[in-house]
């Protein structure tokens, strides 16, 4: 049995537990229960709007942006931003209107989400709910280059330039 110093000791701390649970703010008291409260990663649950594929770890970049990519709202990009200061993709993400799942592969069901999902390095792998991971793009050998599509834009670059001498020049006369 307990005797009556016990009980109101109980009391006390009961108290003094109550206050400082008051005190705390949510994300205290979330860390404080045994498990911890870890709200879902994005994708895992498969409820969400969009196939998310993993390209790089997150822990290689500092900020992030979202690009829309072709028509609004159809095809994301998730941008990263090193330390370095460069920018790299780090997730697409691909409407459910414009790609589903069969068995474990991604398929595109629109040519903007067929052209994004072959330019990956690999086939998209399912991890778990609408997660799927890739590598990027096929790394080009040095010998390779400048590909045409590199030249291309040399070439075109090359032209801007000119026109804009020119109309600086034209403005100067």
């Amino acid at each position: 049995m307990t005797t009556d110093k016990q009980k109101e000791t109980a009391k006390e701390n009961i108290k003094k537990a109550q206050q400082r649970w008051q005190e705390m703010t949510p994300r205290e008291r979330a860390v404080a229960q045994p498990k911890g409260k870890k709200r879902a990663k994005p994708g895992t649950k498969g409820e969400g709007d969009y196939f998310r594929i993993v390209v790089r770890s997150k822990e290689q970049f500092t900020t992030f942006r979202y690009h829309d990519v072709g028509e609004k709202g159809g095809i994301l990009r998730l941008a990263g931003k090193r330390s370095s200061g460069s920018w790299d993709t780090q997730v697409w993400l691909i409407s459910k209107d414009d790609a589903h799942i069969e068995g474990d592969t991604l398929v595109a069901d629109t040519e903007d989400a067929r052209s994004v999902i072959e330019a990956l390095g690999s086939k998209p792998k399912h991890v778990e709910g609408d997660v799927f991971e890739a590598k990027d793009r096929p790394n080009i050998p040095e010998n390779k280059k400048p590909t045409e599509a590199q030249q291309k834009a040399r070439l075109e670059n090359i032209k801007k330039a000119r026109q804009a001498r020119r109309t600086r020049a034209a403005k100067k006369e």
